[in-house]
């Protein structure tokens, strides 16, 4: 996050403390308010700091909560191991943690219905917690091709969609939440990808 905010002249160094106290009552306000009812002062009180405190730090609502959700993501997922289904399921599964935890999937909605008016909501959402966990899902994938585990011809975005798109599929039909679902997912998809037997 420090890097956003290259272009600030010298002054005192910025207290990780109060950062950490900022995006952690962003997490609990998105979670409890939603991210319509939720404001900068909400945010502000809670974590006890000042207004401009978190101007200084983050410039809009939307630059704020993609950065709390950024900070979040995979931050207790276990250490990839090298095991292609494992490390599949465990991605998937700290993904719905999160979606969970802040109610994602309204916060979802409303960057889908706010996109003629503040696009930037879901297009930082898009660069800070979507892409970077495609990328990992695609990583995994990529290593699994290397190994020979699966198909060399397979299309790694058609194949990150297939691992997500269950849980979103599910969460439509009211079935949210099931269990087993990341590894049902996984075993789908890989079912699709291995390398044919000679």
């Amino acid at each position: 996050m420090q890097q956003r905010n290259k272009g600030r002249g010298a002054g005192r160094p910025r207290s990780a403390e109060k950062d950490a106290a900022i995006l952690r009552a962003t997490l609990e306000l998105l979670a409890s308010h939603g991210y319509t009812r939720m404001s900068l002062s909400q945010v502000a009180a809670a974590a006890q700091v000042s207004k401009s405190t978190i101007h200084l730090r983050w410039k809009t609502k939307a630059d704020l909560v993609t950065a709390a959700l950024e900070a979040m993501r995979m931050a207790d997922a276990p250490a990839p191991s090298g095991d292609t289904r494992a490390d599949l399921v465990a991605i998937l599964e700290d993904f719905a943690s999160t979606v969970e935890r802040v109610r994602g999937m309204a916060l979802i909605g409303t960057c889908l219905a706010e996109e003629a008016h503040t696009p930037e909501l879901l297009a930082l959402l898009r660069e800070r917690t979507v892409l970077p966990r495609r990328a990992l899902l695609g990583e995994v994938l990529e290593q699994a091709r290397g190994r020979g585990e699966i198909r060399q011809d397979f299309d790694p975005e058609a194949a990150v969609s297939a691992l997500l798109g269950p849980f979103y599929a599910d969460y439509m039909a009211g079935r949210g939440g099931a269990p087993g679902w990341a590894g049902h997912a996984v075993d789908l998809a890989l079912a699709g990808l291995r390398t044919p037997a000679p």
